[in-house]
């Protein structure tokens, strides 16, 4: 799913190629698949991922290695291009045989992995009555146990995984535009997740709130995922926002620093040794990569010349694509930003994060364009 099984961002994957020649890593495959910013998941040798073309979203299947097309399913649905490109921004999950997407209007299926079948499909706006955020619903579903958890409502909601009945719904209200987060706390299970105004943790059985942290951000785009270890959670967002750590008990999250060295816009920063490694600003003249001490807030490094871009990191290493489309590889270090291998592999404006699994690196473009690399060793 968005941001792998561990939902941080970081691969344990370790036997693949850092370095590459000066032409960059050998490309296998590329494929069109419509304007969006949808990253890919993988699994059993099937690569996943959404696009609009022509009014229609499309959930494309493809084989890993060889990038054939296995089958596709297309649904109606608007751009939605509002101030930016639009089109689908979640990613789709999968779940054994099943695979689970949610476009931005509402729309959620449950389809076979293997032929594209629906199993069940539902239009959560309009059958619950659910106010749509001004850029739709954004957040990819979060399979946890029998139920499938959605950034849907202003602090969440989960159905049943296996026939799309509501379990429970917080609230019609506005939801946030973060992946749904599960975390343990006192031998209990949460899950945490933005609505427009704040972040916030819910009983993963219940929806019943937890804490809540009030954090009003320019137009309520709170997107990046938190980040949470032990009882601490890192929170951030753009335009200008900044970011900040809390620590939390069963109703209560306090402040322990806040700060605007991290403006998070979309993509989360990686967290690793303490150490978190993002991109601090919205795509505007400047967004430089930082690496900041997550215990106390401070910058430890910034790497200023870049516009913005995503990090993924696998192995110690940072997997890093920029937006103008150079994928760059570089050791996970707060000693500095020393990268092994950087290449130009892609045009256009590249906001999704890329993706690593069996040694394969997934990269895209606003525009649809999905590009496979060998990074095998």
């Amino acid at each position: 799913m968005f941001r792998g099984p561990d939902h941080n961002g970081i691969s344990t994957e370790t036997a693949w190629k850092k370095t590459w020649k000066e032409s960059g890593p050998g490309k296998i495959w590329e494929a069109e698949v419509g304007i969006g910013f949808s990253s890919v998941s993988t699994a059993d040798g099937r690569v996943f991922t959404l696009g609009n073309k022509g009014k229609k979203d499309t959930l494309f299947a493809f084989d890993a290695i060889t990038g054939k097309q296995l089958w596709k399913h297309s649904y109606d649905s608007k751009l939605g291009a509002k101030f930016y490109e639009g089109g689908p921004g979640s990613t789709p999950t999968i779940d054994g045989d099943k695979v689970f997407i949610l476009s931005r209007w509402g729309d959620l299926f449950c389809l076979n992995t293997k032929t594209g079948d629906i199993y069940w499909q539902r239009q959560l706006a309009e059958e619950e009555g659910l106010k749509l955020p001004d850029w739709g619903f954004n957040g990819s579903p979060l399979v946890a146990g029998n139920m499938l958890v959605l950034n849907a409502g202003g602090a969440g909601m989960a159905v049943n995984k296996n026939d799309g009945k509501t379990i429970w719904l917080s609230n019609e209200e506005e939801a946030g535009y973060s992946t749904p987060l599960p975390f343990m706390h006192d031998g209990n299970q949460y899950v945490a997740l933005s609505s427009g105004n704040s972040f916030l943790a819910a009983d993963l059985k219940t929806g019943k709130k937890s804490w809540e942290i009030q954090w009003p951000t320019r137009y309520g785009v709170n997107a990046a995922d938190p980040i949470i270890a032990g009882n601490e959670v890192w929170i951030g967002s753009g335009y200008g926002k900044g970011q900040g750590l809390y620590t939390f008990e069963d109703s209560e999250a306090k402040v322990k620093w806040t700060n605007r060295e991290m403006r998070s816009q979309q993509n989360s920063p990686v967290l690793i040794d303490d150490h978190l490694y993002g991109f601090d600003g919205d795509g505007g003249s400047r967004a430089p990569l930082k690496c900041i001490e997550r215990s106390s807030g401070k910058v430890v490094w910034e790497a200023d010349e870049f516009k913005y871009g995503s990090v993924a990191a696998a192995g110690g290493q940072l997997i890093i694509m920029t937006a103008q489309g150079e994928l760059i590889i570089a050791p996970a270090s707060p000693s500095g930003f020393q990268p092994s291998a950087r290449s130009k592999v892609m045009d256009g404006k590249c906001w999704t994060v890329p993706v690593i699994a069996n040694g394969l690196i997934y990269v895209r473009n606003s525009k649809g364009r999905l590009i496979c690399l060998d990074v095998r060793s």
